[in-house]
């Protein structure tokens, strides 16, 4: 019977020597309130009632939500929503003990890292404008980790990420920067308007003389082939009414002939193309004597011997 009994309660106290501990925990032991060591995940032996587990530790992340209002260098107010990401620095025996012993408890340590994170957000911000804040979400979340990093060392924690998921300003400011979007889009608007317009009137006004100039060139050309077509056909009578004139002279006729010809021929050109309209020639003896005598004068000019002529 006794030995049933002293088994039994080398059964209990055997119980009570071994220590289950989850996985991502340590315990933290003590003895009559002094740091002994810690226990790792597993099961671990202890010295009942001298070695007590003060506390238990994880070690895996954890996160907290923030909600806080922040102020501008020009006086706006601004509402932030953070995520927050930590964890315990380390498994070491010296960063646990600043875990377990640092705060009075967990309430006090949630306490103290929120105000931290809220007082690095706001004295960044007192520093920037209003204008500045959106684009500066990046700028914000290392100037908090930089800030928070070695304190929290301290306290046997790490800051792992702060994401800042909305940045808003007041109903009355953020209707403000509305406006402000609004109108300078219209004048980005109204100056691209503008200058499309500029452009167009440009390459139209640049085209309309590109037209004139081409015309001119053109009327030019044209003009200048006409003139060199009126002087062929001038040259070509001549030649034709010199050559004429001196078969008549070796036949022994009157060259006046020749000249009363082409005048009643250019009267029938007159007749035929003249669609319609009323010549008025005088035909009387002194006239057609006068004007016979004007183009015998033509023809002896254009029977001038030109220089490299045969005629002599």
């Amino acid at each position: 019977m006794i030995g049933l009994i002293a088994l039994g309660v080398l059964i209990i106290l055997l119980l009570f020597c071994l220590v289950t501990v989850q996985q991502g925990t340590v315990a933290v032991i003590t003895i009559f309130g002094k740091f002994q060591r810690i226990l790792r995940p597993g099961l671990n032996f202890r010295i009942p009632i001298i070695e007590q587990i003060f506390k238990r530790i994880s070690y895996q992340n954890r996160s907290i939500e923030l909600k806080f209002q922040a102020i501008t260098q020009d006086q706006a107010n601004v509402n932030f929503s953070a995520m927050l990401l930590y964890s315990v620095l380390n498994e070491e025996a010296e960063t646990i003990k600043n875990v377990a012993f640092k705060f009075i408890d967990e309430r006090s340590f949630m306490q103290a890292l929120v105000r931290s994170v809220e007082g690095a957000v706001r004295a960044y911000v007192a520093t920037k404008k209003q204008s500045e804040i959106l684009q500066l979400r990046t700028e914000i979340i290392f100037h908090v980790k930089e800030q928070l990093d070695k304190q929290l060392e301290e306290w046997g924690y790490h800051l792992l990420d702060l994401q800042l998921n909305d940045i808003a300003f007041d109903e009355a400011i953020m209707r403000s920067m509305a406006q402000v979007v609004a109108s300078n889009n219209l004048k980005a608007a109204a100056e691209n308007e503008g200058q499309a317009l500029l452009i167009t009137k440009t390459k139209a006004a640049e085209a309309d003389g590109n037209a004139i100039k081409i015309s001119a060139e053109a009327e030019r050309q044209a003009a200048q082939l006409r003139g060199q077509g009126v002087a062929l056909f001038r040259e070509e009578v001549a030649r034709g009414m010199a050559h004429a004139a001196k078969e008549m002279q070796n036949a022994n006729l009157d060259a006046s002939f020749i000249l009363f010809s082409m005048w009643t021929d250019a009267i029938k050109h007159f007749a035929e193309n003249g669609n319609g309209n009323t010549i008025f020639l005088d035909g009387s003896t002194d006239n057609l004597q006068r004007t016979m005598q004007q183009m015998m004068a033509i023809n002896q000019q254009s029977s001038i011997v030109r220089p490299g002529s045969d005629n002599k």
